[in-house]
């Protein structure tokens, strides 16, 4: 039998044309899957081949996982369970059971030259994919082969790209035949091989075709740093030149327009704004809200957010129809934009200028007029007050030195005692998990501070989620887990 096994591998391996491991190994898969149907559960059947010899042994196995990964006992064992055989065993590892070989004859032949015959067929599909993307196109021109319940298929050259419908653009009706430009959004492997994604939609695409149609871009004059879009209705794209005698905006238009239109007409009637990109994020927002005229702009770095501050006559086209305009204007930027009016931009500004003055009023114990002057310098933290350098407070007409240290003592000691309060009440919360065998002090008060505050929380936890918040390993966070659940099982 083991010459048999000798004399089919180097047949098909001179067959098929392929490497002697690769028909070992699908050799290997037939015996074990048909090894397996000798078990009524999902049995993991293992069966190896000696390379020199034929022989070849089977084994059933057993990995070796925690309570919490535990799915089914076919092909899982407890670690305790696990470590009362072999006692240095290890969560991952597998415990084999030696098993009788099954005869190895027609069938077993046969099954195991369709495996053979997958695993090629597969590694065609892969040395097609890898030698087009070496070729490092990013626009994928095909032909509709076929369509299934909105979802195309497209093919170029050897290679099927998928077109999903929500990758095609809106009420764009694709035909058996027709001819399209897609962009290649991403590989996909699963268990039917490699496939290709592709998408008309993507931002990507728009930027790949100004490249086609732009060659001052394919030659480093100009840059196209961004793009959104509303597919189907409308676009923004960010240029850059890198030539001052080059105008971007004018070069990505064309004579009569004749580059954009071949873009606009490629994406069903996409409408393009084409605006400067700018280094200072407040004119980029202001470019890229553009036709709107933007009177002017607060920018909130923390929140990483602009308001916007428009004329009433402008509101609306700042917002365009449905939001579109500032939605766009928002995904180019990358910036969070808040359209307001003259009106109602004085109105959030004296609302946040009352809490400011509150805020000191109430913590600094200072009178109107000084927590008014803060507010006016922009100052509206008591961190701030706190720990800006003592010569800028003092750049202050109306305060002298002995004020300004004065205000700044008082704002560390507030901050302080918020500091205490904060603290007690996270070691208060703590209280509870502490309760837990394995629980310590740092642990507990570090769960705290991240919203776990009892048992319960603790228990509704999984496993990574509690190693990424308190940075522990495996086995300590399914521990601490299982003891939060023990309350779980006594009253089951």
């Amino acid at each position: 039998m083991s010459r048999e096994i000798l004399m089919l591998v180097d047949a098909l391996a001179r067959e098929k044309n392929v490497g002697r491991e690769v028909v070992f190994g699908a050799l290997e898969q037939a015996l074990a899957s048909a090894t397996k149907k000798r078990f009524k559960g999902d049995a993991d059947v293992r069966v190896e081949i000696d390379r020199e010899t034929g022989d070849y042994k089977s084994f059933r196995r057993w990995n070796v996982v925690s309570e919490t990964e535990l799915e089914s006992e076919d092909y899982q064992i407890l670690l305790v369970d696990a470590q009362d055989k072999h006692p240095d065993i290890e969560l991952g590892d597998y415990i084999e059971e030696p098993l009788e070989n099954i005869e190895f004859g027609r069938i077993g032949a046969q099954a195991a030259k369709q495996v053979i015959l997958q695993k090629i067929r597969d590694a065609e599909r892969e040395q097609i994919i890898s030698d087009f993307l070496e070729r490092g196109e990013q626009l994928v021109t095909g032909v509709v082969k076929r369509v299934d319940r909105g979802n195309a298929v497209i093919e170029s050259g050897r290679v099927e790209g998928f077109l999903h419908r929500d990758q095609m653009i809106p009420r764009e009706n694709l035909r058996v035949g027709d001819r399209v430009r897609t962009y290649l959004l991403r590989i996909e492997r699963g268990p039917r091989g490699p496939q290709v994604m592709l998408s008309r939609t993507a931002p990507e695409f728009i930027m790949k075709l100004f490249e086609l149609e732009v060659p001052e871009i394919e030659e480093g004059l100009l840059e196209i740093k961004a793009a959104a879009r509303d597919p189907g209705l409308r676009a923004k794209i960010a240029v850059v030149s890198h030539d001052p005698r080059i105008d971007p905006i004018g070069t990505c238009i064309g004579l009569r327009g004749s580059r954009v239109t071949s873009v606009t007409n490629e994406l069903a009637g996409e409408r393009v704004d084409i605006i400067h990109w700018s280094a200072d994020p407040a004119q980029y927002v202001i470019n890229a809200l553009a036709p709107a005229e933007v009177s002017s702009i607060v920018v909130d770095e923390d929140k990483h957010s602009m308001d916007v501050v428009v004329d009433e006559e402008q509101l609306a086209m700042a917002i365009g129809r449905g939001g579109q305009n500032v939605r766009l204007a928002s995904e180019l930027t990358g910036w969070e934009l808040n359209i307001l009016s003259r009106e109602a931009a004085e109105q959030k500004q004296s609302s946040e200028g009352e809490s400011i003055r509150a805020l000191f009023i109430e913590k600094l114990d200072v009178d109107e007029e000084i927590a008014q002057t803060l507010a006016d310098e922009g100052f509206s933290t008591l961190e701030e007050v706190a720990y800006v350098p003592l010569n800028e407070m003092l750049e202050i007409e109306s305060f002298d030195e002995a004020l300004v240290n004065e205000l700044r003592m008082r704002a560390r000691n507030a901050l302080l005692t918020a500091a205490i309060a904060g603290e007690e009440k996270v070691e208060a919360s703590a209280g509870d998990l502490l309760s837990l065998e394995g629980m310590d002090t740092e642990t507990a008060r570090l769960l705290a501070t991240k919203g776990i505050h009892t048992t319960e929380d603790l228990a509704e936890l999984a496993v990574d989620e509690l190693m990424e918040m308190a940075a522990m390993d495996v086995s300590r966070a399914e521990q601490l887990i299982m003891d939060a659940r023990a309350p779980w099982f006594a009253q089951g």
